[in-house]
């Protein structure tokens, strides 16, 4: 098997390339319409020929007058001013404004010659030769002066900028039918995989969906970047090099993705080696390792890695500086610093890269990761932002400053943040604009406490009481500070393969030796539900806890989710786990009841009048929870007080 060639950090990387390419430009420019240069790139700075405005002119409906003729003018006191002309619409107007004088004005005429200022028709009354104010202005006052938004031989735009509809309007104020602007690139796109299927086809078994071709294409057209899509390529090398050839011959830069480990069956670094050289195989970052560069035919050509989440982060950190330095851009991603809310251990090796989600509280930012695996599509859809951990770093602690890349822009605050245990009904009912970040019932605890949420979803129980959530109110030093709602019964129970062919029945035959569970992460209402039951088990057994579950296989097997119990039973990964029925039931699978657990509202008691919160709790007390639990969630119930808050 061949190794990685010498990884490289991306700056490393991007020297490389240029040291072997050349120096990385845009290939050239050319001038435009106006009609068609939105999302160009300019390739020279805009210079204002004109003032904008080019005069100056009423911003309202009404008089032209001195603002010292109406000092002290009001409702009680108004004062007289004669009227001695019209300013109209595109044309200068030839008189002049004494002392004691006005001049009826439209929106945006010019402003005639002795006037300061402009009244509103609304304060004001005429008669045949005078009108009566009933308003002081004061000096400039609804005047728009010459030069007041844009100045003559002011830098108006910058070289690499994306031209967008508000710079659009800008050119046309300053009078340009025609910019100058970078040419535009040509990227071909190619996904390469045996296992690869296009979207909307019919799924085999061991078989995914066709992401990248997709997630890569409409982030080069966001650049700004033509885009040729050359369809899914199976792992061969002679279909691959032809591909890449037709490619080159119709694309400035050719990007594929899958196939660019080091395995017998990765063939993309053996295509480029042979077809030209190849500069980069091999990146010092997690994940996007297996990135690959080089140059074919003068062109370059990128191998991204096949999981969607490597290939999203590859492209975003290293692939899009080179297309943006090819196209002109100026390339400066949005950031922010804020404070990392949970430990993240690292790998020192590695600059990493990790999906954050971002709580803004008291003028600080909160950060909380996304955790997901490198194939993983929903870290990006429930993400704000990506953290970068540096090359060298062992970890990065609780209350840390930390660095994130936007994915947008923190502009829009959501009018709800629920931090905890997921549940896909309370998902279903929460509204729009509502943050909501899975980690876990405890996690969400401490979220709540520290006023980085108003809600979390809970489902913890008490080791001694036996009782869901309420005891945990005092033991967080939460009491007057926040409530519980209660919210509905979720069963959960064992989840085994259909006709469960290991004959589980309970907890106790996890401790057999053919038999291999897959566990839920620390913090969750189900892992402690778990340890329960094992340390009941270990009691009546006179063993030890901790050397109870270490005979356990797959104990410290850890699903993030119920769905991911259940897909590790479907695929045969593991042969049980705890979980709830509503995922045995959609993974068509057996399920061995074992509780009906509360899942809980912690809400702080500050948000109780959150529009939202209100909402929830309603729909908690309604006949429409009825129905789509019927409808949709089987192994949830209601409970008598659903919909009760305690704690007031």
């Amino acid at each position: 098997m061949k190794i990685f060639h010498q990884l490289l950090s991306i700056d490393e990387a991007i020297k490389k390339i240029e040291e072997k390419y050349g120096l990385i430009k845009p290939k050239g420019e050319e001038s435009v319409h106006l009609k068609q240069a939105l999302g160009r790139v300019l390739s020279k700075e805009i210079f204002a020929m004109v003032d904008s405005p080019p005069f100056d002119r009423s911003e309202v409906d009404g008089y032209a007058v001195n603002h010292l003729d109406l000092v002290g003018a009001d409702e009680s006191n108004p004062l007289k001013l004669k009227i001695i002309g019209k300013s109209v619409v595109s044309k200068i107007p030839e008189f002049y404004i004494e002392r004691g004088e006005c001049a009826e004005i439209s929106t945006g005429a010019p402003i005639p010659k002795g006037a300061t200022a402009v009244v509103m028709v609304e304060y004001t009354k005429r008669t045949e030769n005078e009108v009566i104010f009933y308003k002081s202005v004061s000096s400039g006052e609804n005047i728009a002066f010459a030069g007041s938004d844009v100045m003559m031989g002011d830098t108006t735009l910058r070289k690499g900028t994306v031209i967008s509809s508000r710079h659009i309007a800008v050119l046309a104020s300053l009078g340009f039918k025609y910019v100058y602007v970078f040419k535009k690139l040509n990227v071909g796109i190619i996904s390469t995989g045996n296992e690869i299927v296009e979207p909307g086809e019919i799924l085999p078994p061991g078989n995914i969906f066709d992401i990248n071709q997709y997630s890569i294409g409409a982030r080069l057209q966001e650049l700004g970047v033509n885009v040729n899509y050359y369809g899914i390529v199976k792992d061969d090398y002679n279909s691959i090099r032809d591909i890449i050839l037709k490619a080159l011959e119709e694309n400035d830069i050719v990007i594929t993705s899958g196939s660019t480990s080091a395995g017998e069956g990765d063939v993309i670094y053996r295509v480029i080696g042979d077809m030209g050289e190849l500069i980069v195989h091999g990146l010092k970052i997690k994940p996007g390792k297996p990135t690959i560069a080089g140059i074919v035919n003068q062109k370059l050509v990128f191998g991204l890695p096949g999981f969607p989440f490597s290939s999203i982060v590859a492209f975003e950190f290293f692939v899009r500086r080179i297309i943006s330095m090819m196209s002109g851009i100026n390339d400066s991603p949005q950031k922010i610093r804020g404070e990392l809310a949970v430990r993240v251990n690292s790998s020192k090796n590695f600059s990493e890269f990790i999906p954050v989600s971002i709580i803004s509280r008291n003028g600080k930012y909160r950060v909380y990761p996304v955790y997901g695996n490198s194939g993983s599509v929903s870290t990006m859809l429930y993400a704000d932002g990506i953290m970068n951990i540096n090359e060298g770093t062992n970890f990065v602690d609780e209350n840390e400053l930390v660095d994130i890349t936007l994915f947008s822009n923190l502009a829009k605050v959501p009018d709800l943040t629920i931090i905890g245990s997921h549940c896909p009904l309370l998902e279903d009912i929460i509204g729009s604009n509502v943050k909501y970040i899975k980690v876990g019932s405890t996690a969400g605890w401490y979220a709540v406490k520290r006023g980085e949420a108003n809600m979390a979803g809970t489902h913890l129980v008490d080791e001694d009481s036996r009782e869901y959530n309420l005891p945990f109110i005092e033991k967080f030093g939460l009491k007057g500070k926040a409530v519980i709602v209660r919210g509905y019964g979720r069963e959960q129970g064992i989840i085994v393969k259909k006709g469960n062919p290991k004959n589980i029945f309970e907890i106790e035959d996890f401790l057999r030796s053919d038999v291999t569970i897959i566990n839920r992460v620390k913090g969750s209402g189900t892992r402690s539900l778990l340890d329960l039951y094992l340390k009941k088990i270990a009691f009546n057994k006179g063993m030890d806890f901790d050397y109870l579950i270490q005979g356990i296989k797959g104990y410290m097997y850890e699903g993030k989710t119920h769905s991911s119990v259940a897909s590790a039973v479907y695929q045969g990964r593991a042969d049980a786990g705890i979980g709830l029925k509503y995922y045995a039931y959609l993974y068509d699978l057996d399920f061995i009841p074992l509780n009906v657990e509360k899942y809980d509202l912690l809400i702080d008691i500050n948000s109780l009048e959150n529009t939202n919160v209100k909402s929830i709790i309603d729909f908690l007390k309604s006949e429409n929870i009825k129905k789509i639990i019927k409808e949709k969630y089987p192994g949830y119930v209601l409970l008598e007080d659903s919909g009760k808050i305690y704690g007031i």
